[in-house]
């Protein structure tokens, strides 16, 4: 609390705003309109930037820029009917405006990251205070040392996945959304019943025009009360979204009216006795199982925005926007539910970095003000493009949604910048270095499909190289990973003028990461023929929430091309027998591993991008452990491509 000297006004004032704040932005904006601009059941900032990419040609990802219209899968995932809108046909023409999109929906998985890492700390941080009302000589030191250990404990149960421990949260958080109403109900009855006529927004306009440029900065810790709606809507594709609106309906919004209205109810009466005040409006006799609930449900809290960062950041890995790391699915049931051992560990120092570094302070509390609001800010503009371009919303809607939203979330968003150099410093730092990692990957990502793509093997080179007399085909199947669909890489050539061979049968695989959440299994492998005997084309086909470690993918393709044999004239059966002799003689899977020469003669950015990009393609894993094939059958083909 910022005010000097508050009045029973400034607190039904306060409890106005947080009212009106959560049944706007958690009731109207998330649970009725935001849930249902999912990507076939994934949430967040980056799924609506794949919806909206869908819907128009405004995407500026490498899947896209190769995409064929032709091809059937486009025609059954794309939901584009009719012509675009007037604000799709702008973004289509503006590359300005689409790098402004993509930097957005880029900015809000950054700072849901962010995210990842302040509610943990803050949550168990709070919780663990309230040792301190009981044993007042219990020094901070204590406390963040107490609250690291518990983190610790929770990053490193991660890799047993959320369903081993998921049977324990629906009975905490019950014990939590029941007990803390009662409280709260309690507290109202004993000290001012008559809470509830805050609900009227005069007390709200009175309570700005009584304290002015004071009262608007203490927007950045009323924010506070709406936290975790952000995190409701990126954990969709862990939870259905009817399960997410009845629970917030039924338990959560309630529970927190009733709890805020109690500890406001209580500070009317001790309206200077304003630190700690969740424990302070508890009764002595439930002090200690409050406590216990309490911090039990910060670390169910936790676990919501860990998990939601896991699912962002295999969202940025399959689209190609962030460096490979290893992600693993903890369930054979749910595809959403996933787990980064890097990710995780990461995560588990700057947690406990923030705890002891920012210590029982505000600075944590600023700082992730500032993460939340930036991401409901960012959710807001976004679900108003799909609203425009997708669901073709009638204007005066739009504008309904549009424009108190935007004010007052833009209010709240100008009221915690002033909490930048207070500890709000922190996300951006966070942000920024991710961002520039997610760009530095890209940009070398682009500038090596543009060599790819101009450098290219064409099916009638491949002919040509395959008749030089020096050139062989030795028995075995090869399976040749390439990153461009329309031709073939340039790695071919080289690899076969060094080898002066190549496999009786060669599969030229493409992983193709699809700007949707999940592709029909009827659609994942697309296999043909590419001229020369015994050499196929084959595309694998993934969404962003879908597994690429699913089982054995040669025995996957060796399957597609079977049936595509089967489909064929009787030249087929001898194709399938190929097909199995070379199986049988032995698999080897060729990846090629392209570097960057740059030159003296390079632009400078060209040597720091590119520079970088070399560090994290050095650093990250490689794409084949994660496809499951056998170590013994890797083989790796080098080639500089100076810039």
């Amino acid at each position: 609390m910022n005010l000097s000297s508050p009045t029973k006004d400034d607190y039904m004032g306060l409890y106005s705003i947080m009212f009106w704040t959560l049944t706007l932005i958690g009731v109207v904006k998330y649970v009725g309109i935001a849930l249902n601009a999912d990507d076939h059941g994934e949430g967040g900032t980056f799924a609506m930037y794949s919806l909206l990419c869908r819907h128009a040609d405004i995407g500026i990802l490498p899947s896209k820029k190769v995409y064929s219209e032709e091809e059937p899968l486009l025609q059954n995932q794309s939901a584009r009917a009719g012509r675009p809108s007037w604000l799709g046909k702008f973004f289509e023409r503006s590359i300005t405006a689409r790098r402004a999109l993509l930097f957005m929906a880029i900015l809000g998985m950054c700072m849901l990251i962010g995210d990842g890492i302040l509610t943990p700390a803050i949550s168990v941080l709070s919780a663990i205070q309230g040792l301190r009302g009981p044993f007042p000589s219990v020094s901070n030191a204590v406390v963040e040392v107490l609250s690291a250990v518990i983190l610790i404990g929770l990053f490193l149960l991660q890799k047993y996945g959320t369903s081993k421990v998921s049977f324990l949260f629906s009975p905490i958080m019950a014990a939590w959304t029941f007990t803390t109403p009662i409280i709260g109900l309690y507290s109202i009855v004993h000290y001012y019943p008559g809470i509830f006529k805050a609900i009227s927004p005069h007390y709200i306009v009175r309570f700005f025009l009584r304290n002015k440029k004071e009262g608007w900065r203490m927007l950045g810790g009323t924010v506070l009360c709406i936290t975790g709606a952000e995190a409701m809507f990126a954990d969709l594709g862990h939870f259905s979204k009817k399960s997410i609106q009845i629970a917030f309906l039924s338990s959560i919004y309630p529970s927190l009216i009733l709890t805020y209205a109690g500890q406001t109810a209580y500070l009317i009466n001790n309206v200077n006795d304003f630190s700690d005040g969740f424990y302070k409006f508890v009764p002595r006799p439930v002090y200690w199982p409050m406590f216990i609930i309490a911090t039990l449900a910060a670390i169910v809290a936790s676990q919501s925005l860990i998990s939601a960062t896991f699912s962002v950041i295999k969202q940025s890995v399959v689209l190609d926007y962030f460096p490979r790391v290893k992600v693993v699915h903890t369930s054979q049931h749910k595809e959403g539910e996933v787990y980064s051992p890097e990710t995780n560990y990461i995560l588990m120092v700057l947690c406990v970095s923030v705890i002891l570094g920012f210590g029982a302070g505000n600075a944590i509390g600023n700082a992730f003000g500032v993460v939340v609001i930036m991401v409901m800010l960012i959710t807001t503009i976004m679900l108003t493009l799909v609203m425009i371009i997708i669901w073709r919303t009638p204007p005066v809607l739009v504008a309904l949604y549009f424009v108190p939203f935007f004010i007052m979330e833009g209010s709240y968003v100008s009221a915690v910048f002033t909490k930048i150099p207070e500890g709000g410093w922190l996300p951006f730092a966070v942000s920024i270095i991710l961002a520039l990692v997610m760009f530095g990957w890209y940009y070398g990502r682009q500038r090596k499909m543009e060599y790819e793509m101009a450098n290219k093997v064409t099916v009638e080179r491949l002919t040509e190289l395959l008749a030089r007399p020096e050139v062989q085909r030795v028995p075995g199947l090869c399976f040749f990973y390439s990153n461009i669909q329309d031709g073939l890489t340039p790695i071919l050539g080289h690899y076969i003028k060094n080898m002066s061979s190549l496999h009786a049968v060669t599969v030229f695989v493409t992983l193709r990461y699809l700007l949707v959440a999940k592709v029909d299994e009827r659609e994942r492998i697309l296999v043909r023929r590419l001229g020369p005997n015994g050499v196929y084309g084959c595309t694998v086909q993934y969404g962003y929430a879908d597994s690429l470690g699913n089982g054995d993918l040669a025995a996957q393709v060796t399957s597609s091309l079977r049936r595509h044999f089967e489909t064929t004239t009787e030249a087929g059966e001898e194709e399938a027998a190929s097909l199995e002799a070379a199986r049988m003689t032995g698999v080897v899977h060729v990846r090629g591993k392209m570097r960057f020469y740059v030159g003296d003669d390079a632009g400078w950015f060209d040597k720091v991008m590119l520079g970088f990009y070399e560090f994290l393609h050095g650093i990250c894993r490689s794409a084949l452990p994660a496809l499951g094939t056998p170590l013994q059958q890797r083989v790796e083909i080098g080639m500089l491509y100076k810039v």
